[in-house]
């Protein structure tokens, strides 16, 4: 696929662009500032955006906002985000469309190969992909109006592979249990969020969204 990464960090854009190139992936564009990126992506109109959170020219939240502008631009781009730390709202605010095709990456998870090519698969078939870490720090925050109280704890570990992105046959494996079994665990936690059928949304990003704001975005 075509990748425009954009990190002001040298060495580590060069080490994505690398990265990515070992994997089979065409990087049309390398930037390392917020404004360069939405240029990138308007000369070359790629598939995926490998994005770091903080960039120039303020160093804060520039290449988020940047890459939801991207997406608005072209509604068809994926986004793979990276960041330092783990920031939920940041990943509320790109899931927040309902769209997919957004993943979420700790920074030091990206020398993993494996990794990396996982997120930008999920994102380039629309999916989404939440770093382990971010939802292991999200399942230690509560808040009293919790919109998955109703959830019991078997679908609350569920709700949480899926917002990392795994598919039924993933969360089977990883829960060990049959795929019917992760297939009504689904069914009954789209009924609790109030998440009915509908070809206008996608279901397993709007409950991810809900996860991300019930615990601590």
């Amino acid at each position: 696929m075509r990748v425009v990464v954009a990190e002001d960090s040298v060495l580590l854009r060069e080490g994505l662009v690398r990265l990515l190139a070992e994997a089979g992936h065409e990087v049309v564009a390398a930037v390392g500032d917020a404004p360069s990126l939405l240029d990138a992506v308007a000369a070359h109109a790629p598939d995926v955006a490998v994005v770091d959170v903080r960039m120039p020219p303020g160093h804060t939240d520039d290449g988020l906002r940047a890459a939801v502008e991207a997406r608005r631009r072209q509604p068809d781009l994926a986004v793979v985000v990276l960041s330092q730390y783990v920031e939920a709202s940041y990943a509320a605010d790109l899931l927040g469309d309902g769209r997919g095709g957004v993943a979420y990456l700790l920074k030091d998870r990206v020398a993993d190969l494996d990794a990396l090519t996982g997120a930008l698969d999920a994102v380039a078939a629309g999916g989404t992909a939440l770093d382990p870490e971010v939802v292991a720090q999200l399942l230690a925050r509560r808040r009293r109006d919790d919109p998955l109280a109703a959830l019991t704890p078997r679908e609350r570990e569920v709700l949480a592979l899926v917002a990392e992105g795994r598919s039924n046959a993933a969360i089977r494996d990883a829960l060990v249990v049959s795929e019917g079994a992760v297939e009504k665990h689904v069914a009954s936690i789209f009924t609790k969020l109030g998440l009915p059928p509908s070809t206008a949304d996608h279901r397993r990003v709007l409950a991810a969204v809900t996860y991300l704001r019930a615990t601590g975005a």
